[in-house]
Parts: structure tokens; C-alpha cells; sequence
């Protein structure tokens, strides 16, 4: 799903509530207000989805795979998600899946 097919769904399952426009604006300022917080290193937790949080990766060698070379890869802060127990067991119980079978 893309951003602007998640805008079209939260306008038509909410049309009294929100336009399009509105949608849009709603779905821009969460991604914003997520992003904000991430860069300043809180957690965030939505119960029942899951919650996303910033984890530092140390710097290690690396290898180029093309020449072999080792290569320096230096130390960042990467998104970390973890999927909360109501969204694993929706995901898990999803028709068609391999467990259905």
C-alpha cells in the first residue's frame, strides 16, 4: 500500500469526518510527528500495532563485494520496528497463508 492509496482509504471509511484533503493532511502530519520524535531518539508505541524506536549500529569493517577490498562502515542510527502481539496474530491468522494449509 503507498501513501496515496492509504489517504483514499482513510477518506472513503471516513467521508463525514475527513476530505481528501483532510486524509492527506492527517496521514502527512503523523508521518511527520513519528519522524520528528525518531530523530530525537524517543521510542514510539502504538498498542496493539507495535513500536518503532532508534537503535545504534557501532562501526565494524566491511567488505566490497566487486574487488574484495575491506571497507570502514562507520557507526549510525538505524529504525528499528517491532510489531506488537495483536498485529503478529492478524498477520499470522491472514487467509490464504501458509499456516491455512
Amino acid at each position: 500500500m503507498t501513501r496515496s492509496e492509504l489517504v483514499e482509504l482513510l477518506a472513503k471509511k471516513l467521508p463525514s469526518l475527513l476530505g481528501q484533503r483532510e486524509a492527506e493532511h492527517a496521514v502527512k502530519v503523523l508521518q511527520e510527528t513519528i519522524t520528528h520524535a525518531l530523530v530525537r531518539g524517543q521510542r514510539i508505541e502504538i498498542r496493539g500495532f507495535g513500536s518503532f524506536m532508534v537503535h545504534q549500529r557501532a562501526p565494524r569493517q566491511g567488505r566490497n563485494p566487486r574487488t574484495g577490498e575491506q571497507v570502514a562502515v562507520p557507526a549510525k542510527r538505524v529504525v528499528h520496528f517491532k510489531p506488537g502481539k495483536a498485529l503478529r496474530q492478524a498477520v499470522d491468522k491472514q487467509p490464504g497463508s501458509a499456516a491455512d494449509t
